[in-house]
Protein backbone atom coordinates (compact mmCIF):
# COMPACT_ATOMS: atom_id res chain seq x y z
CA UNK A 1 0.00 0.00 0.00
CA UNK A 2 3.08 2.25 0.62
CA UNK A 3 4.33 2.57 -2.56
CA UNK A 4 0.64 2.99 -3.93
CA UNK A 5 0.77 6.50 -2.05
CA UNK A 6 4.33 7.20 -3.05
CA UNK A 7 3.22 6.47 -6.73
CA UNK A 8 0.28 8.48 -6.61
CA UNK A 9 2.00 11.40 -4.58
CA UNK A 10 4.59 10.98 -7.83
CA UNK A 11 2.16 11.96 -9.97
CA UNK A 12 -0.06 14.45 -8.93
CA UNK A 13 3.06 16.49 -8.02
CA UNK A 14 4.37 15.73 -11.57
CA UNK A 15 1.79 18.15 -13.06
CA UNK A 16 3.77 21.01 -10.87
CA UNK A 17 7.48 20.04 -11.18
CA UNK A 18 9.04 21.70 -14.08
CA UNK A 19 9.96 19.05 -17.15
CA UNK A 20 12.67 17.21 -18.00
CA UNK A 21 14.77 16.53 -20.61
CA UNK A 22 15.51 13.05 -20.20
CA UNK A 23 19.04 13.37 -21.85
CA UNK A 24 20.27 16.16 -19.82
CA UNK A 25 18.30 16.31 -16.63
CA UNK A 26 18.36 14.76 -13.29
CA UNK A 27 15.53 14.05 -11.51
CA UNK A 28 15.80 14.13 -7.98
CA UNK A 29 13.04 13.02 -5.29
CA UNK A 30 12.72 13.35 -1.93
CA UNK A 31 11.99 10.81 0.69
CA UNK A 32 12.28 9.47 4.27
CA UNK A 33 12.89 6.21 5.89
CA UNK A 34 9.23 4.84 7.51
CA UNK A 35 8.90 1.88 9.32
CA UNK A 36 7.67 0.10 6.63
CA UNK A 37 10.84 0.29 4.76
CA UNK A 38 12.67 -1.32 7.36
CA UNK A 39 13.92 -4.50 7.56
CA UNK A 40 15.02 -7.03 10.72
CA UNK A 41 18.03 -4.96 10.74
CA UNK A 42 15.99 -1.41 11.49
CA UNK A 43 17.36 0.39 8.48
CA UNK A 44 16.21 0.36 4.89
CA UNK A 45 15.44 -2.90 3.45
CA UNK A 46 17.36 -3.50 -0.03
CA UNK A 47 14.67 -4.31 -1.54
CA UNK A 48 13.07 -1.60 -1.16
CA UNK A 49 15.64 0.55 -2.75
CA UNK A 50 14.90 -0.91 -5.78
CA UNK A 51 11.48 -0.20 -5.55
CA UNK A 52 12.47 3.65 -4.58
CA UNK A 53 14.00 3.24 -7.93
CA UNK A 54 11.39 2.45 -10.09
CA UNK A 55 9.61 5.82 -8.72
CA UNK A 56 13.01 7.49 -10.16
CA UNK A 57 12.80 6.37 -13.56
CA UNK A 58 8.98 6.92 -13.70
CA UNK A 59 9.45 10.49 -12.29
CA UNK A 60 12.05 10.94 -15.68
CA UNK A 61 8.93 9.05 -17.93
CA UNK A 62 6.30 11.61 -16.52
CA UNK A 63 7.97 14.44 -16.57
CA UNK A 64 10.28 14.40 -19.99
CA UNK A 65 6.75 13.00 -21.34
CA UNK A 66 7.90 9.94 -22.42
CA UNK A 67 4.91 8.36 -20.84
CA UNK A 68 2.87 9.72 -23.56
CA UNK A 69 4.15 7.48 -26.23
CA UNK A 70 4.39 4.43 -24.12
CA UNK A 71 0.89 4.78 -23.24
CA UNK A 72 -0.31 5.43 -26.51
CA UNK A 73 1.37 2.35 -28.12
CA UNK A 74 0.98 -0.09 -25.37
CA UNK A 75 4.65 -0.63 -25.26
CA UNK A 76 6.30 -1.45 -21.14
CA UNK A 77 8.97 -0.31 -19.85
CA UNK A 78 11.33 -3.34 -18.40
CA UNK A 79 14.00 -3.24 -16.54
CA UNK A 80 16.19 -5.90 -18.04
CA UNK A 81 19.37 -5.82 -15.37
CA UNK A 82 20.47 -3.76 -12.39
CA UNK A 83 23.58 -3.48 -10.12
CA UNK A 84 23.72 -1.86 -6.89
CA UNK A 85 26.45 -0.69 -3.99
CA UNK A 86 25.35 -0.01 -0.75
CA UNK A 87 27.81 2.58 1.04
CA UNK A 88 25.80 3.46 3.93
CA UNK A 89 22.64 2.39 5.79
CA UNK A 90 19.73 4.93 6.02
CA UNK A 91 18.11 4.00 8.89
CA UNK A 92 14.76 5.35 10.67
CA UNK A 93 12.99 8.61 9.70
CA UNK A 94 16.34 9.34 8.15
CA UNK A 95 15.52 11.86 4.84
CA UNK A 96 17.09 11.61 1.36
CA UNK A 97 16.87 12.01 -2.14
CA UNK A 98 17.06 9.56 -5.26
CA UNK A 99 18.87 11.43 -8.09
CA UNK A 100 18.05 9.45 -11.43
CA UNK A 101 19.68 10.23 -14.22
CA UNK A 102 20.27 8.49 -18.03
CA UNK A 103 23.60 7.67 -19.06
CA UNK A 104 23.68 6.47 -22.16
CA UNK A 105 21.90 3.91 -24.46
CA UNK A 106 22.35 1.33 -27.52
CA UNK A 107 19.84 0.92 -29.98
CA UNK A 108 16.92 -1.02 -27.88
CA UNK A 109 18.25 -0.11 -24.05
CA UNK A 110 18.75 2.60 -21.50
CA UNK A 111 21.43 2.91 -19.14
CA UNK A 112 20.21 4.78 -16.22
CA UNK A 113 22.00 5.75 -12.90
CA UNK A 114 20.52 6.15 -9.62
CA UNK A 115 22.17 7.54 -6.52
CA UNK A 116 20.09 7.81 -2.58
CA UNK A 117 22.14 10.69 -0.70
CA UNK A 118 21.37 11.87 2.57
CA UNK A 119 22.89 14.47 4.22
CA UNK A 120 25.82 15.00 7.21
CA UNK A 121 25.46 16.95 10.20
CA UNK A 122 28.15 19.63 9.10
CA UNK A 123 25.71 19.39 5.61
CA UNK A 124 27.85 17.13 3.13
CA UNK A 125 26.25 14.65 1.41
CA UNK A 126 26.49 11.06 1.97
CA UNK A 127 26.39 8.28 -0.68
CA UNK A 128 23.80 5.77 0.71
CA UNK A 129 23.85 3.44 -2.48
CA UNK A 130 24.26 3.63 -6.19
CA UNK A 131 23.04 1.31 -9.06
CA UNK A 132 22.88 0.96 -12.68
CA UNK A 133 20.07 -0.38 -14.57
CA UNK A 134 19.61 -1.39 -18.08
CA UNK A 135 15.78 -1.12 -19.32
CA UNK A 136 14.34 -0.87 -22.35
CA UNK A 137 10.50 -0.36 -23.33
CA UNK A 138 9.28 -3.25 -24.89
CA UNK A 139 6.31 -3.41 -27.88
CA UNK A 140 4.39 -6.65 -27.36
CA UNK A 141 2.47 -6.90 -30.31
CA UNK A 142 5.55 -6.76 -32.05
CA UNK A 143 7.50 -8.74 -29.83
CA UNK A 144 10.49 -6.52 -29.50
CA UNK A 145 11.97 -3.71 -27.51
CA UNK A 146 11.27 -0.04 -29.34
CA UNK A 147 14.12 1.25 -30.71
CA UNK A 148 15.74 4.22 -28.78
CA UNK A 149 15.93 5.83 -31.28
CA UNK A 150 12.31 5.94 -32.11
CA UNK A 151 11.36 6.29 -28.21
CA UNK A 152 13.21 9.76 -28.10
CA UNK A 153 12.11 11.29 -31.58
CA UNK A 154 8.11 10.29 -30.12
CA UNK A 155 9.32 13.42 -27.88
CA UNK A 156 11.36 15.18 -29.97
CA UNK A 157 15.08 14.41 -29.62
CA UNK A 158 17.29 13.84 -31.94
CA UNK A 159 21.10 12.74 -30.17
CA UNK A 160 23.47 10.57 -30.53
CA UNK A 161 23.89 8.61 -26.89
CA UNK A 162 27.03 9.51 -24.94
CA UNK A 163 30.50 7.23 -24.61
CA UNK A 164 29.83 5.11 -21.39
CA UNK A 165 31.72 5.53 -18.55
CA UNK A 166 34.14 2.51 -18.06
CA UNK A 167 31.87 1.79 -14.86
CA UNK A 168 28.57 1.38 -17.24
CA UNK A 169 31.11 -0.70 -19.86
CA UNK A 170 31.80 -2.79 -16.98
CA UNK A 171 28.30 -3.28 -16.10
CA UNK A 172 26.97 -4.19 -19.58
CA UNK A 173 29.71 -6.80 -20.18
CA UNK A 174 28.96 -8.02 -16.95
CA UNK A 175 25.41 -8.33 -17.98
CA UNK A 176 26.25 -9.95 -20.93
CA UNK A 177 27.92 -12.65 -19.53
CA UNK A 178 25.19 -13.47 -17.44
CA UNK A 179 22.77 -13.29 -19.68
CA UNK A 180 24.86 -15.71 -21.84
CA UNK A 181 25.30 -18.42 -18.71
CA UNK A 182 21.71 -18.80 -18.65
Amino acid sequence: MNLWLRVLQLIVASFFRPRLDPVRDVSRLAFRVWPHDLDTSLHMNNGRYWTLMDLGRSDIMIRSGLWRPIFRHGWVPVVAAGQIRFRRELRLFRSFTLETRILTWSDSHVVMEHRLVSTARDGSPILNAIALVRAGVYDRRKKSFVPMSRLLEEVGIQEKAPAASPEVEAFLRAEEALKSAA
